[in-house]
């Protein structure tokens, strides 16, 4: 081949790569074109979706610990399928608590408690934090019974787990690491997804438990109004809210993030709703016809003997432990930095004794008092579990009163303000605990 015809053929090959290259460019520049048309037309960005899931997703989950099983399972124990209907109810005002808290974070910037001390006042503010205080404290004692109740199933007595399990949350928190365990210490308490797999497995009456969601068996009870407040208390916990608000601010998040964190809080509130919607639905099917009552967790471990057989025990107890500690974990950290942050004291995991001793101090105390508390002799540690969704759900209104308050402030939230039904529904959830409260309360003065 002659010079001239070398030359020729490399210019053509040149031609022909080119002609390639341009084709791949066009088709990338296609793609990237399909997929900008495809987001304008949904108005979001499938990345920053999945970016944004999380805070919501780890706030309503929060309901699978000790507390929140001992609730739904005691539910399921006793009435059967009579307190399905509670749940769709929670879920649609777990969704309105939720997203008003990440809509807070997302607007202001700020956490809750920093908003209640500038709308309120510092008399309302300590009132609330007091509040706070207090349901927290219940809830993590509640956790740390649960840590007790998840060694019994394996044999390990409460005066050797849970002074150990406390020495090493308290270093957890004093560290800040609990965080980089916080994925598989989820991962662990997703165990209880095995009540949706019973659910199926168990073979329950589908139309009774679908009539009795939809249809409330109400009753006059006092164990049944308890039971529905104790499920408010563990389903829309004081402390959810300011973790879920927390967290959004963290992560910097702003008014444009709006769409992607409400996907965020309406995921995870589902996602909760129907893994208690099966706990209840187990415990009814298996425990509620024979008669078993929820007191310990060998009893609620049970409802999982029809999928798992002779290792439901030692599943329930690993799952328990798992859920028991991560909430241990998060919650002595939440409070603390809610109080610091609400009378302007230094809060951080990064600062030391000498920096932030209030901070530091109040995680201490919390888990001292807890673990204390729970390797009393003859200490009911279920009962604990229980009073500890109750004092949560007494509560509750507190803070939700000071959130739609500050929620339904243009002042604040500008064009983001609460609409007329989102404030209509927490009214709405702020009245029946009330009244439901008072009706246990009146009840149990008259001896029923």
């Amino acid at each position: 081949m002659s010079m001239e015809e070398e030359i020729k053929t490399t210019e053509l090959e040149a031609a022909v790569q080119q002609g390639r290259d341009a084709q791949q460019t066009s088709g990338q520049l296609s793609a990237q074109l399909s997929q900008q048309e495809s987001s304008a037309k949904t108005g979001l960005d499938p990345k920053l979706v999945l970016a944004a899931m999380g805070p919501g997703l780890v706030a309503a989950l929060a309901g699978a610990d000790a507390g929140g099983v001992a609730a739904y399972s005691n539910a399921g124990a006793l009435y059967g399928f009579g307190l399905l209907w509670t749940v769709p109810i929670m879920c649609l005002l777990l969704i309105v608590v939720q997203e008003t808290a990440a809509r807070m974070g997302c607007v202001t910037g700020k956490g809750f408690a920093s908003l209640i001390r500038e709308q309120y006042g510092i008399r309302k503010s300590a009132l609330a934090m007091f509040a706070l205080l207090i349901s927290n404290t219940t809830v993590t004692l509640s956790e740390f019974a649960g840590i007790a109740s998840g060694f019994a199933l394996f044999g390990v007595p409460s005066y050797i787990s849970v002074p150990m399990s406390a020495v090493v949350i308290w270093l957890l928190t004093m560290s800040g690491s609990y965080r980089r365990i916080e994925k598989i210490l989820l991962a662990i308490s997703c165990i209880f997804l095995t009540y949706v797999v019973s659910g199926f497995m168990v073979g329950p009456d589908w139309g009774q438990a679908f009539h009795d969601t939809v249809i409330p068996p109400f009753s006059t009870d006092l164990n049944y109004i308890s039971l529905i407040v104790a499920l408010v208390g563990t389903t829309i916990a004081p402390w959810m809210i300011f973790l879920a608000q927390s967290n959004v601010v963290e992560r910097n998040a702003q008014t444009k993030d709006l769409p992607y964190q409400r996907i965020d809080t309406v995921t995870g509130s589902v996602v909760a709703s129907a893994i208690s919607w099966f706990i209840i639905l187990v415990t009814g099917a298996v425990l509620f016809p024979v008669g078993i009552v929820v007191e310990n967790a060998e009893d609620a471990a049970i409802a999982l003997a029809p999928l798992v057989g002779d290792y439901a025990q030692a599943l329930f107890g690993a799952g328990l432990i798992g859920a028991s500690f991560l909430a241990a974990c998060v919650l002595p950290g939440t409070t603390s930095n809610a109080i610091c942050e609400a009378f302007g004291w230094e809060r951080g995991a990064d600062r030391g004794w000498s920096e932030a001793p209030i901070y530091r101090g109040i995680m201490t105390v919390i888990i001292a008092i807890s673990a204390i508390v729970v390797v009393l002799p003859n200490v009911d540690l279920f009962a604990i579990m229980m009073a500890a969704q109750v004092i949560n759900g007494v509560l509750l209104p507190v803070l939700l009163v000071f959130m739609v308050g500050i929620a339904s402030d243009r002042h604040v939230m500008g064009k983001n303000v609460n609409s007329r039904l989102w404030n209509a529904l927490t009214w709405f959830t702020i009245v029946s605990v009330v009244v439901l409260t008072l009706v246990m309360f009146v009840l149990q003065a008259l001896g029923f």
